[in-house]
């Protein structure tokens, strides 16, 4: 049987997160986590937006990563007890972290040069560089081996031709990561390999998608011959 019981040390380390909490919560903030009661999505974005600045300030916006990498390199239960006090007085944390701190950063850290750690992990850890996520296409949402995009080596680049679908934030952030097929003759669930590039490259246009309550959070984004590094692939081919 687990035992979920507090060890001295966490019992500690609790109290110090709940300490932090408090000091840092505004006494006119309800407790409505993330997104509650509040009536905008601009609303609960600027609240989401303060826990975010609160939280790189004092470094445990990466709790999980390796100290090396700048996270707190938290055991799991540590995590746990983190992960609970937040949720209680503000809200999910993985809603605060964001994709790049929950999902790209650790993809660098296992598979990325060291030269590709040291360009994006500073950044990602000071929130100074927002990230949108480059998976799901018209004819390719959940079944993303059915992706289209291209990846077409030329010399040192990689021409990059398609389009990604319901994109959340790829109208506002610096930089994508994305996969996109480098062997259009491989088996569907082969020739696929992941990338990351800035929005700003010429050939990248972005469509918004509202919805029906007048939100614009998702995107389609077009992709015309964009030429990319091809330094700026993560992993192998």
């Amino acid at each position: 049987m687990v035992d979920f019981t507090d060890t001295a040390e966490e019992a500690t380390f609790r109290a110090q997160v709940r300490e932090f909490l408090e000091a840092h919560e505004p006494e006119e903030e309800p407790d409505a986590g993330l997104a509650g009661d509040w009536a905008t999505a601009e609303e609960a974005q600027e609240r989401t937006s303060r826990w975010r600045a609160i939280l790189v300030k004092q470094g445990w916006l990466a709790p999980h990563w390796p100290t090396e990498y700048g996270g707190m390199g938290l055991s799991v239960k540590d995590q746990f007890v983190l992960n609970q006090e937040m949720a209680e007085r503000v809200g999910s944390l993985a809603g605060l972290q964001g994709i790049a701190v929950m999902m790209f950063g650790p993809t660098l850290i296992i598979h990325g040069t060291e030269e590709q750690k040291q360009q994006h992990l500073p950044k990602i850890l000071k929130d100074e560089f927002q990230w949108c996520q480059g998976w799901s296409e018209p004819g390719a949402g959940s079944d993303l081996a059915s992706l289209q995009t291209q990846a077409i080596r030329d010399g040192d680049e990689f021409i990059i031709r398609g389009q990604k679908i319901w994109t959340s934030g790829a109208h506002t952030a610096d930089g994508m990561y994305f996969i996109a097929r480098t062997d259009p003759d491989a088996p569907k669930h082969r020739g696929i390999s992941f990338f990351w590039m800035s929005m700003r490259l010429e050939g990248i246009s972005v469509a918004p998608l509202v919805n029906m309550v007048n939100h614009h959070g998702f995107n389609e984004v077009f992709f015309d011959d964009v030429r990319i590094p091809a330094g700026n692939m993560i992993g192998e081919e």
